[in-house]
């Protein structure tokens, strides 16, 4: 998995994942698993609109505004995948997907408001056109209704949704708190990373092997790979959040930190600014026109901006996300040799190449 700058696309959900299992299942011998996960991405997609309708006009406008903003659906895809390691049944699996695709479209909206972004998905964010507390609510219906969907499905679902929301919300609680005395700022940050990002991709890839009754023994690996590519996911996105072509990304660059969230680019420049005066000089740009500027924008804090992107260690921070694709792929280890194997392995190499 040599690291390579990721490019910018963007699309409709249902076409651009038939897009990304295209990449995946590369090879005539896939065609079968690709036709059925194609299949399977076409109920989920059913699925979310069919759920997300709500009785109350104003809801049912916002709760579907970000779902039709498109997405790439890389969670339910996940599920879809692992489940070929079981029975095959899919009807439980996408009713899980279409829960946990919800559970992130609801975290979309809380990430907005705690991060005052101006753009998601390309389209102005739901705290953008509505304020504040109607996007925190949106996001709160939302939660409720995957909870409603998981109930459907046993104990053992309302225990994964339960569990996963929990991590999901302690992510976000000391991403906001931040590291304490003594602890080192970047394991801190990575650790925020598994609890907000790969917590999610974790389940949906467990929610495959549970809801397909596949071997108990699949469970614990895949769940690892989901937490490894949930980070390396994110850091990603920490290169992307860098990006000159807002028109692709459909976020302001360097949204994050005009927020306020240290990226491990930054994290990575504050380790070398003790010792090289340069690094040293562009940490007090960043923190002074960027971090400081409570988002507003400038010519000083995107020149700043640009000059990070630019940087070793955002070049430094896709080859981490690299890494951490490499470790995932790793943990795939004890199941069997075949094309669901290949095709995760092929999955970690399209989420750290993804576009958006």
């Amino acid at each position: 998995m040599k690291p390579s700058l990721p490019l910018f696309r963007r699309g409709s959900s249902v076409t651009s994942q038939i897009g990304l299992s295209d990449r995946i299942f590369s090879t005539a011998d896939d065609r079968g698993l690709a036709a059925g996960i194609d299949a399977g991405l076409e109920r989920v997609e059913a699925s979310l609109f069919a759920e997300i309708v709500f009785a109350d006009e104003i809801a049912s406008v916002t709760t579907r505004y970000l779902l039709e903003a498109g997405g790439k659906r890389v969670r339910p895809m996940l599920a879809l995948l692992t489940a070929h390691l079981g029975s095959g049944g899919i009807t439980d699996v996408v009713t899980a997907s279409t829960a946990i695709e919800i559970t992130h479209l609801a975290s979309l909206y809380h990430d907005d408001v705690m991060d005052d972004s101006g753009q998601r998905r390309g389209v102005p964010s739901a705290q953008t056109v509505w304020g504040n507390s109607i996007a925190i609510l949106t996001g709160d219906l939302l939660f409720a209704r995957a909870s409603q969907l998981m109930a459907k499905l046993g104990e053992r679902a309302i225990r994964l949704q339960a569990d996963t929301f929990e991590r999901l919300v302690m992510g976000q609680l000391h991403e906001t708190v931040g590291p304490h005395a003594g602890d080192d700022p970047i394991e801190h940050y990575i650790s925020v990373l598994a609890d907000k990002t790969g917590s999610l991709i974790a389940a949906a890839a467990q929610a495959g092997i549970i809801f397909s009754d596949a071997p108990d023994e699949f469970e614990q690996p895949l769940v690892s790979f989901g937490e490894k590519i949930g980070v390396a996911f994110q850091l990603i996105d920490d290169v992307l959040d860098l990006s000159s072509q807002p028109e692709a990304t459909g976020k302001v660059p360097g949204t994050d930190l005009r927020a306020g969230v240290a990226t491990l680019p930054l994290l990575r420049l504050r380790e070398r600014a003790a010792d090289e005066p340069a690094s040293a000089a562009l940490l007090e740009r960043l923190e002074r026109d960027v971090m400081s500027s409570q988002g507003t924008r400038s010519e000083a804090a995107d020149s700043a901006i640009s000059a990070l992107r630019d940087h070793e260690v955002t070049a430094q921070t896709l080859s981490e996300a690299h890494g951490w694709a490499h470790d995932a792929v790793a943990s795939l280890a004890p199941l069997p040799d075949g094309s669901v194997k290949k095709a995760l392995t092929r999955f970690a190499d399209t989420i750290v190449e993804r576009s958006s």
